[in-house]
């Protein structure tokens, strides 16, 4: 008798179970959706849901339901008429509070199955529409930027210091400063190994002159080029929420490079000029003598002084004069003060922004600090029957904070609200421009109507693939052959399940990947009727031909397994992004047949033959 432990039954029983509930939101398909979303990644405001829900009603567009979450509004609706008037209208009433609205497929999933996190698989670009950049960073221009900050801080210091020098220069990839004295030297290593800790001092002498070398060190360059890159990604994703693209993907590939897909965006120009469009930011003195909303209802504007609007709305006056700006800005990151314990965001300048703040914050100790975020967004106007793209000048106070001490090159903002809000001031100082050069390596343009065409073309080949490898196994190994498909049919659905489960995004090369896997998954159980049917010719008994053919031939089965899943991870560290979604549902389906193929054959086949006491024969 061939008997098949409990435990493993049951694993099978929680295996197919979990394979099945993960698979089964793939089933119910998507429902025309309308998402509003702050443009600069804001939390939106609960009371947004009233708003909406009035202009619906008031337009009489029936809607299925609003769906409120901190980041996102989506307004589900009947049918693609409704989502476009739906819309128009929520573009019209809300194009001028900084939020976007933007066409979306939301799944119908029902509400138990996501209450279990169980989602449908996320569909790539070459599968439902869109553009794709792959985009390579510079790395060694940032870190020419980066040297070339410290070459102001280090002058600033040496000023500061009343350090004579004959000259502070970028030497390929290192500063060196020419000093007078070997004293002046020795008081300039203190000073900089102070106040620039992120340097590497080296005494180096010339001719005439007593020289310092510095560097920076290679783990903060690593952080600094990293910070760069995130830098990056942060302000390509504030500039796409232009485009109004309702699930973009923005990611790090490998060191150096960024993927940008834009679903259901088709024009690659637009996409081009809108990633590459600018923003910046500027620290003003507030006027603390004249009243903001009486300038703001007379008009009668203060000759010195410029009149801004925060971002509940409330207006403020600030100096002409300007601080420093974004180019000055070196770093923001949010954190938590040692003392209070409340959430603040740290910046740091170069030495010029740091000297000019220097000055201001000495003589206005007591008065507020505000921030302005300036961004040129792009915008299309008709003119003379034509459409004219221009762009539009925003600005917005985003903090204004009181000055409790004099700061220069390193300070904090405090008085935030919440951690959250730290973070998005943080992002935002970050995200006025880029922080390293960047060149487009790849693009791409996919239709909607070839993107479905591939849809259907993928799953015509799989269900195609799936059928001739049913119908070949049951004519040429009978009993056993079913039993294969049977193992198939579960390999197929744990596929799905896992691609679900992990939100891995199912790309043209995926579908590829499954096909291969439909064909791979039954050579495991090739292997094994084989040896089965060399045991019985060799005159073993069938209950002695199962558990020989199952033992002897896993090694090979192993063996055959394992050298593709090396492949497939190999394909999924250096491939891009296609051939990872190759790389993905290879590893998964090899990962899925093993088992299939092994265990769940094994058991089936127990229960079929393994209580027997005698088996003539084997139906294979």
């Amino acid at each position: 008798m061939n008997r098949f432990p409990p435990w493993k039954y049951a694993l099978l029983i929680i295996a197919l179970g979990f394979g099945i509930l993960y698979a089964l939101p793939n089933l119910f398909g998507d429902d025309p959706a309308v998402q509003v979303s702050s443009i600069r990644g804001f939390e939106l405001e609960p009371d947004l849901v009233n708003r909406v829900e009035t202009l619906l009603d008031s337009a009489e567009i029936e809607y299925d339901a609003i769906e409120f979450q901190p980041q996102r509004l989506l307004v589900r609706l009947d049918d693609t008429d409704r989502q476009t008037r739906a819309a128009d209208l929520l573009r019209e009433s809300l194009n001028d509070e900084d939020y976007v609205v933007a066409l979306n497929l939301a799944p119908s999933t029902p509400e138990w199955l996501r209450a279990l996190q169980a989602e449908p698989m996320v569909l790539g670009l070459d599968l439902q529409g869109g553009v794709h950049f792959l985009m390579q960073v510079d790395m060694d221009a940032a870190r020419t930027q980066q040297l070339e900050r410290f070459v102001g801080d280090i002058r600033t210091v040496l000023r500061q210091g009343n350090i004579r020098y004959r000259s502070v220069r970028l030497d390929r990839n290192e500063i060196i400063a020419e000093l007078r004295s070997a004293e002046d030297r020795d008081r300039a290593i203190r000073l900089i190994e102070r106040e620039l800790e992120e340097l590497v001092l080296e005494p180096r002498d010339g001719g005439e002159t007593f020289n310092l070398r510095a560097s920076i060190d290679e783990e903060i360059l690593q952080e600094l080029q990293q910070t760069a890159l995130r830098q990056n990604i942060t302000t390509l994703r504030n500039r796409v929420n232009e485009l109004g693209v309702s699930e973009p993907i923005i990611q790090q590939q490998g060191a150096e490079r960024i993927v940008v897909q834009l679903p259901g965006v088709q024009d690659t120009a637009e996409a081009k000029r809108v990633l590459g469009s600018t923003a910046t930011i500027e620290y003003r003195g507030v006027d603390e003598q004249n009243d903001p909303f009486e300038a703001n209802r007379t008009g009668r504007i203060p000759p010195q002084s410029r009149l801004y609007f925060m971002r509940d709305g409330s207006p403020i006056l600030l100096s002409r004069t300007v601080i420093a700006s974004g180019d000055n800005l070196v770093g923001a990151a949010a954190g938590f003060d040692q003392q209070s314990g409340q959430p603040n965001v740290v910046v740091t300048l170069d030495g010029v922004g740091a000297r000019r703040m220097l000055e201001h914050t000495s003589e206005n100790v007591g008065n507020r600090m505000a921030v302005v975020f300036i961004e040129h967004r792009p915008d299309t106007r008709e003119v003379d029957g034509e459409e004219v793209q221009t762009t539009r000048r925003v600005e917005e106070v985003i903090s204004a904070a009181v000055t409790r001490e004099p700061f220069g090159r390193r300070f904090q903002t405090t008085g935030l609200g919440s951690a959250t809000e730290a973070t998005q001031l943080a992002m935002l100082l970050r995200a006025g421009a880029l922080a390293a050069p960047m060149q487009i390596i790849e693009e791409r343009t996919v239709g909607p109507s070839l993107g479905q065409d591939n849809i259907d073309q993928g799953f015509r080949s799989v269900i195609i693939g799936f059928a001739l490898v049913l119908v070949l196994m049951a004519v040429y190994y009978k009993v056993f052959g079913l039993v294969a498909n049977i193992a198939l049919t579960a390999n197929l659905v744990l596929i799905v399940a896992l691609l679900s489960l992990l939100g891995a995004t199912l790309t043209l090369p995926g579908i590829a990947g499954i096909v291969l896997t439909v064909g791979m998954a039954v050579d495991a159980n090739v292997l094994i009727f084989e040896r089965i049917k060399e045991e019985l010719r060799n005159g073993n008994t069938p209950q002695a031909a199962i558990r020989a053919g199952y033992e002897k031939a896993f090694s090979t089965i192993a063996d055959a397994n394992v050298t593709t899943l090396i492949a497939a991870i190999v394909l999924f560290m250096f491939g891009t992004g296609p051939i990872k979604g190759f790389a993905v549902t290879l590893s998964l389906g090899i990962a899925t047949s093993m088992f299939t193929a092994i265990v769940g054959t094994r058991g089936v086949v127990s229960l079929i033959y393994g209580r027997r006491k005698r088996v003539q024969a084997l139906a294979i």
